[in-house]
């Protein structure tokens, strides 16, 4: 299996296939979704996405929907 470079990020995966373009918009969406995230309640970081628009905050122990990718 091939890594993955610094420059294509989390889309080195897929090496030359696809395209630049939709490459370059999944590392923006994919980096996006993985960061802790402001909880809505408690105000604090530490939302993390469960599966698509299910989110859990690992501070006050609430579990919500809201957008896909981020809040």
């Amino acid at each position: 299996m091939t890594s993955k470079s610094k420059k294509s990020k989390s889309a080195g995966r897929f090496g030359p296939r696809y395209g630049k373009t939709v490459r370059a918009r999944l590392v923006n969406v994919e980096t996006k979704q993985r960061v802790k995230q402001k909880c809505p309640f408690c105000e604090k970081l530490g939302v993390k996405r469960l599966s698509k628009g299910i989110w859990k905050c690992s501070r006050c122990n609430k579990k919500f929907a809201s957008n896909t990718y981020h809040l």
